[in-house]
């Protein structure tokens, strides 16, 4: 278990409340939207209301139009159908440790064609964390759902975590602001890549944890939930040291005053 990669480390000066200056386990895990961000980068939740989905004429103009613009071979193709297919990138920033199986060896080729499920076939669990701000590239289709993004990735990863558990985001950027929307689960996320045109300044998708205000303890694994004691452990040791240290400070002040 990786612990380092989340561990909280701030320094508070003389001149600030306690409360103010320290990242915790709780709020490293379930941030409350009271924690203070800069004024260059605040991230909110945006409501937009839902456009009239398109015909199949204004579909293939938008393809075009979208194809133009690539500069790679991440092409959009339109089917016979009427549906289409393309590439969506979602970037992981996840905070929590994910559950994996131990001792498995990463998918090969021949798995994946064959759809076998290499979390099935073991009892035992770890938990570690993914890397910070990983991308992830996804082949989809006009009828992928977000639902079905999620559980891909968890799968891609071999994550037995509930999916519940994790949300995707839309991520836009607007006069120097970071603005998040959470997409609903029957929302189709290459359309949405459509709309916006194949620039990820525009949009892009996050893979977050999916936070509900309250927490369901039921929902984590023993791994996870021993991770939690642990980084709860350590950054209690470093809060009682910084507020030693602060008073300390305080201390020279008063002898030098003195």
């Amino acid at each position: 278990m990786t612990i380092g990669s989340s561990m909280s480390s701030g320094y508070c000066s003389l001149d600030e409340d306690l409360e103010d200056c320290f990242f915790t386990a709780k709020t490293s895990f379930f941030r409350s939207s009271t924690n203070k961000v800069s004024a260059k980068n605040v991230t909110q939740t945006v409501e937009e209301e839902k456009p009239e989905p398109p015909t199949i004429q204004e579909i293939k103009q938008k393809i075009e139009k979208y194809n133009a613009k690539v500069t790679n071979c991440l092409l959009m193709k339109l089917n016979d159908d009427g549906t289409y297919t393309g590439f969506i990138k979602v970037h992981l920033k996840l905070r929590r440790p994910v559950t994996v199986p131990a001792g498995i060896r990463p998918q090969s080729i021949y798995d994946a064609l064959k759809e076998v499920n290499l979390a099935d076939m073991t009892d035992k669990r770890t938990s570690f964390y993914l890397p910070l701000d990983a991308i992830k590239q996804l082949h989809i289709s006009s009828t992928t759902t977000v639902s079905e993004v999620i559980r891909g990735l968890l799968k891609k990863f071999m994550v037995v975590d509930n999916p519940q558990k994790f949300a995707l985001f839309k991520e836009m950027r607007k006069d120097g602001q970071v603005l998040f929307q959470k997409l609903p689960l029957t929302e189709y996320p290459l359309y949405l890549r459509l709309l916006a045109g194949p620039d990820t300044d525009v949009l892009s998708f996050v893979l977050k944890e999916n936070e509900t205000g309250e927490v369901e303890w039921d929902a984590f694994s023993i791994p996870e939930l021993q991770n939690f004691l642990m980084i709860l452990d350590k950054e209690e040791k470093e809060k009682i040291q910084q507020v030693q240290r602060k008073y300390e400070k305080f201390k020279q002040r008063l002898q030098q005053t003195l």
